[in-house]
């Protein structure tokens, strides 16, 4: 492995925000003399995860059997959620050399320099509670993609009672806004021309700073930076929309018309009991005040099913209210077992079949809604920008995204170089529009 060059590769689990760190990771270790390559060439294998749920947990470890199988010469990094909730049962994995927890993952090139020396495996996993600091994993960013992450934000300080996130995650920290614009620039500079704004908990984003309306006044100078044609902001909980935001989202052409506002349930005694702070006649009339603001929104959701002591009777209403918010995409889910939250401990827990079967439903629900939502579009302009090219039907194609998040092809024969432009749509397939070039933008 001293021989040059020497390479790597990340797999990533999880969310946005765990993406966004394994471009970090990534762009740490260019930085540092490796080259990124596949996974079957690289001396270094470096496994990202999440420990959202227990599926996510068993990936985690199937992958790595897997890889030192496959793989026995390569060194085998587990970095990230489940690493800082499990370090023991991560490092007892065979063929595991180095476990880094959520916060010293920045460290990971010197940790893996301190096991090539001592040959013996490399621990660092601080306990999480007491981090007060937003620390980047690096300055540059390793992402390749029209779209990147920007995330400005970790933690949560919320503890839902089914969530074992703020326990891997710490308190809430926040990116200096003046670091946050530093770190747009430099993506626009490697030609990026849509930028996510990407955290635990974005809404929370400026409350350890003590600086009133952080959210709102970084989400306007983000706007007013040159080439950037588009901010989209990640999740927001539904408490954290306030009247400046509402107006900010009406009033900036920049911002994407695409907001993912979690629900987890639309029964009112289910988010009781899993101890979010509002019920569905406050994120109804939020919807509706979006709504007011015009551009159609897309609005996206997350839904848990299954929750403990969750009845027919809960479930149906879940259902019910689902269906009368219009979603444009749900992200539906059964509940998982979470040791050390408060549900787990909880009586009456869901049976897992009938977990699997109202998570059908739910998903049924979404397909609908979905589809429902992108046929509206039928017919009509949106803005395009590429984001890779693909084959579709036998037809070479341009894949990417409106801003309200919509997937859309366009033929690469209407645009031979990657196009940023507007197109009308001429029809749905599956979850893809169709669409045809109708106008070039100042942008392309």
């Amino acid at each position: 492995m001293n021989d040059l060059p020497r390479r790597f590769c990340i797999c990533n689990f999880g969310c946005k925000v765990n993406q966004e760190e394994g471009s970090a990771v990534a762009a740490l270790f260019s930085q540092a003399g490796w080259q990124e390559a596949d996974v079957s060439a690289a001396d270094l294998i470096i496994i990202n995860t999440c420990t959202v749920t227990q599926i996510a947990d068993k990936k985690a470890r199937n992958l790595i059997r897997r890889l030192h199988r496959c793989y026995p010469r390569a060194m085998i990094v587990v970095c990230g959620c489940y690493a800082q909730r499990a370090a023991d049962e991560v490092a007892a994995l065979p063929g595991v050399a180095i476990v880094a927890g959520v916060e010293e993952r920045r460290r990971l090139p010197q940790l893996v320099a301190d096991y090539l020396a001592s040959g013996g495996q490399q621990r660092a996993v601080a306990p999480i509670a007491a981090v007060r600091q937003f620390q980047r994993i690096a300055a540059g960013s390793g992402q390749h993609r029209a779209r990147a992450y920007l995330k400005i934000e970790d933690g949560c300080d919320q503890f839902c009672h089914y969530c074992i996130i703020p326990y891997v995650r710490g308190p809430v920290r926040s990116l200096q806004p003046e670091l946050a614009l530093q770190q747009a620039e430099l993506l626009l500079q490697q030609g990026h021309r849509e930028i996510v704004l990407s955290g635990i908990h974005i809404g929370a984003y400026g409350q350890d700073l003590e600086q009133p309306d952080a959210l709102v006044e970084l989400i306007r100078r983000l706007c007013a930076l040159p080439g950037l044609l588009r901010l989209r902001l990640g999740s927001i909980e539904p408490q954290q929309f306030d009247d400046a935001l509402i107006a900010l989202i009406g009033s900036e052409e920049k911002l994407c018309r695409h907001l993912h506002i979690p629900l987890q349930s639309g029964c009112d005694r289910t988010l009781a009991a899993m101890g979010r702070h509002y019920d569905t006649a406050f994120y109804a009339a939020l919807l509706q005040r979006l709504r007011q603001t015009g551009g159609d929104i897309a609005f996206t959701t997350d839904v848990m099913t299954g929750y403990p002591g969750e009845t027919p009777t809960d479930h149906a209403a879940s259902l019910e209210f689902c269906r009368s918010c219009g979603f444009a995409g749900m992200h539906v889910f059964p509940y998982s077992r979470r040791a050390g939250t408060k549900a787990a401990a909880l009586p009456h827990q869901v049976p897992q079949a009938l977990k699997a079967k109202r998570a059908a439903a739910l998903a049924a629900c979404a397909s609908d809604a979905a589809a429902a939502y992108a046929d509206r579009w039928i017919g009509q302009a949106l803005d395009f920008l590429a984001e890779e090219q693909v084959e579709w039907e036998g037809t070479p194609c341009w894949r990417g995204h409106s801003g309200n998040y919509l997937t859309l092809l366009l033929p690469v024969e209407a645009d031979p170089t990657p196009p940023c432009c507007s197109v009308r749509v001429l029809r749905r397939s599956g979850e893809v529009l169709l669409t045809e070039r109708v106008v070039a933008t100042a942008h392309s």
